[in-house]
């Protein structure tokens, strides 16, 4: 298998080229291994030999690009678990802060969250061992293992009387599902939130298709792959076939050498290939979840809606090395049907200071879809329909990256045993006032830029002399308007925020699927893809080219007004 973003199982070579001369190669690894063999004899200090080579390695290998990567045994799991979406523990997700590890989310159904952990809960001990001070890395390890062994978990619960817990489990094979949720929104739509591409991700999306196209409701469809970061290739190629003709060209591949060409495409019989569909994106889809949306694009098969996306056009494979280490290698540049490269950075070209930028749009090239529209290379797939967010405030950015909203989840559902279903759950005025109360000022540090700005109006006139009596009234009565205060922040911010603390919740109550149900229900991207899916004519005209886009795909003379 090949990847596109972060791992592929294969092996082999690919070409027989090699950039530089067999001479080249020897003598630089003579000098390698003397300069190593010194070290070790050498150094007035002992050398761990294993991590300078690592070091070494990775120090060659981030000079190349950021997917070629050096994987040695001991972090192979990892690799496999995002490969398979499959791996064997307790099933939840963990988080490092103030010097501890705590539950961050278990997953519905898995063995934490059968036995009754939850979000909030801090490590103690781990089978009798105490692992307050432990990194995550290594709590992680600890509670993975074999499916069927048993685990013993002493935690702390804030909130609650009895806050030192102990729960007994059996591990289990924990499934990470590819597709977290799919339903019915916007009375019409059958949407489908795809995470992921692996070896589950296709069979995911046909099932829910087919589940959804049951529906009576269901006039169209809405693919989510917003912060999608890519996986398996074959996956991608999959799950366009769901909805293109059995034969369609999804990709080609094209590696070193002129004989490296690979042409994929699907094989097997679509689902439905008429239904009006939309693909939601922003910069976090990536690499494999960018071939699907551009194929889709290219092949005039479906609406692109939301932002930019990140730019991966870069194929991974992997190669076998000693004593049980992976190499994963790009080995190929993946070009979608109308022929473009989506490849944003030119690793190979890089700037005196070694660094590398983005391939500025002035310099990208136009090609056409299917049907004749423009579309270009480089710097990712642009949407159709673009939808402008507005920034997350500083206020905003704090309370989330601070946990003060995942710490008053935690509260809140000590103290409230159920919430209203995700579907009608709204944050409501007393909602939202208790977690004013909680909010504790003292803790809350935010950028508040108008108070900095008049700031630095004052210095400024200080310094090129403007400043007297007068003009100093004037700016202490501009510094009282602008003084911050907290409490009307969170006011003027609420909707932002209660964005955030709605989310913290459903993933409390209702776990990944409430999390995407209550959030789908009022999402600008959403409501965008739903309103161009319910216009049949706009829809429609979206997937067709402009009369002078045709004269310039076929270089027929534009006729001249007279």
């Amino acid at each position: 298998m090949a990847l596109v973003a972060m791992f592929a199982m294969g092996s082999g070579s690919i070409s027989a080229e090699t950039r530089s001369s067999k001479r080249d190669i020897t003598r630089s690894l003579d000098i390698f291994t003397s300069l190593f063999k010194q070290l070790q004899t050498s150094y007035v200090d002992s050398i761990d030999a294993e991590k300078s080579v690592t070091t070494a390695i990775n120090a060659m290998l981030n000079d190349i690009d950021p997917y070629t990567n050096y994987i040695p045994e001991s972090e192979q799991d990892d690799f496999m678990t995002i490969a398979t979406g499959t791996y064997g523990g307790i099933g939840s997700v963990i988080m490092q802060r103030d010097g501890n590890v705590y539950i961050s989310e278990p997953y519905e159904g898995t063995p934490s969250q059968q036995a009754g952990l939850k979000a909030g809960d801090m490590f103690l001990m781990i089978d009798n061992d105490t692992v307050t001070g432990w990194k995550s890395d290594a709590v992680s390890a600890r509670l993975k293992g074999q499916a069927g062994t048993p685990v013993s978990i002493t935690v702390k619960r804030p909130y609650v009387e009895d806050s030192i817990l102990t729960f007994n489990l059996t591990r289990a094979k924990i499934d990470i599902p590819p597709v977290p949720y799919y339903g019915v929104t916007h009375d019409n739509v059958g949407y489908i939130a795809l995470t992921t591409f692996n070896e589950q991700s296709a069979d995911a999306v046909r099932d829910a298709l087919v589940a959804l196209k049951a529906d009576p409701r269901v006039k169209s469809i809405a693919l989510d792959l917003r912060g999608n970061g890519g996986g398996l290739m074959e996956s991608a190629v999959k799950i366009v076939g769901l909805f293109v003709p059995k034969g369609t060209e999804v990709l080609r591949t094209r590696g070193r050498g002129q004989l490296n060409e690979q042409v994929y495409k699907t094989t097997k019989q679509p689902v439905d290939t008429e239904i009006p569909l939309a693909v939601l994106v922003d910069d976090g889809s990536a690499s494999a979840a960018e071939i699907v949306t551009g194929a889709l694009q290219d092949l005039d098969r479906a609406v692109i809606v939301g932002e930019r996306t990140f730019g991966k056009g870069l194929v991974q494979s992997t190669r076998q090395l000693p004593y049980n280490g992976l190499l994963k290698v790009t080995i190929a540049k993946y070009y979608i049907p109308s022929g473009r490269l989506i490849q944003a950075i030119d690793y190979s070209h890089r700037n005196p200071d070694g660094s590398v930028a983005r391939i500025p749009d002035s310099l990208t090239n136009v090609f056409h879809t299917a049907a004749g529209r423009p579309v270009r290379d480089g710097g990712g797939i642009t949407p159709d329909f673009k939808v402008e967010r507005p920034e997350m405030s500083r206020l905003t950015y704090n309370l989330v990256a601070g946990n003060t909203i995942f710490d008053f989840a935690t509260k809140y559902v000590a103290e409230h045993p159920e919430i209203a279903p995700a579907g009608k759950f709204e944050v409501d005025d007393s909602l939202y006032n208790e977690f004013k109360a909680y909010v504790d000022p003292a803790k809350v540090q935010y950028d508040k830029l108008t108070e900095y700005m008049v700031e630095q109006l004052e210095e400024v006139t200080k310094r090129e002399g403007y400043m007297s009596d007068s003009v100093q009234a004037q700016i202490d009565v501009l510094k009282n308007m602008l003084h911050h205060d907290l409490d009307r922040d969170l006011d003027i911010q609420r909707a932002d925020i209660a964005k955030y603390l709605a989310t913290e919740l459903m993933r409390r109550y209702y776990y990944s699927p409430g999390t995407y149900e209550y959030l789908v229900r009022d999402d600008p991207d959403m409501n965008r893809a739903a309103a161009i899916l319910n216009n049949p004519e706009e829809y429609r005209a979206a997937l067709q080219p402009k009369k002078e886009d045709l004269w310039v795909k076929t270089g027929a003379e534009k006729p001249q007004k007279t």
